[in-house]
């Protein structure tokens, strides 16, 4: 090979790597290019989703505030209610002790019976002890949910008529009445 020819070659081969040279920077420019425009892109969908993100902060703040309140409120209502409850027992206690009181007062009435209860329903009747909730077996007043009146069956039975100072025989059929206790200060069940 002769020198021309050598030449000519090496003028090829540095012109094919400037080429390429050239080639490779605006390649590597194109692609910054496009990685500042995918940054920028990327950049707004962060600032977008920042946004939304704060906004859902804020509406999380906004709901815990809100049950917080709730809570209050609830706690409130609770204490309200207690207090109502109990000046409901207070009252009850208070009504009931006038009933008792009452009944003692009451000479038709046996307020020492083992069965008797105070009705503190509001249904009174003329004579007769307490019976059980609901059921009748004097002539009288019933329990907490029974109701007033005579029943005939035990208007014929005379285990059941009144007996001295309106109290009823005992339960063991004996003719004595039930001896007296003197009357103590009352008590009451809340």
């Amino acid at each position: 090979m002769d020198t021309g020819t050598i030449v000519w070659i090496v003028v090829i081969v540095v012109v094919v790597l400037a080429l390429i040279a050239v080639f490779a920077a605006l390649g590597r420019r194109r692609k910054a290019r496009q990685d500042r425009e995918h940054a920028k892109s990327l950049r707004q969908e962060a600032h977008a989703q920042q946004t939304a993100v704060q906004q859902e902060e804020l509406r999380a703040r906004e709901a815990e505030a809100e049950a917080e309140r709730k809570r209050a409120e609830a706690e409130r209502a609770e204490v309200a209610a207690a207090e109502a409850r109990q000046a409901h027992l207070q009252e009850h206690a208070r009504v009931e002790d006038r009933v008792r009181e009452a009944d003692r007062v009451d000479p038709d009435v046996d307020h020492r019976s083992e069965e008797y209860q105070p009705d503190t329903t509001g249904t009174t009747g003329t004579a007769g002890t307490a019976g059980t909730a609901g059921t009748t077996d004097t002539t009288g007043t019933t329990g907490a949910t029974g109701t007033t009146g005579t029943d005939p069956r035990v208007a014929e039975d005379p285990a059941h008529q009144p007996h001295e100072e309106g109290t009823t025989p005992p339960a063991d059929g004996s003719a004595e009445p039930p001896p007296q206790e003197p009357p103590t200060g009352g008590t009451h069940r809340a």
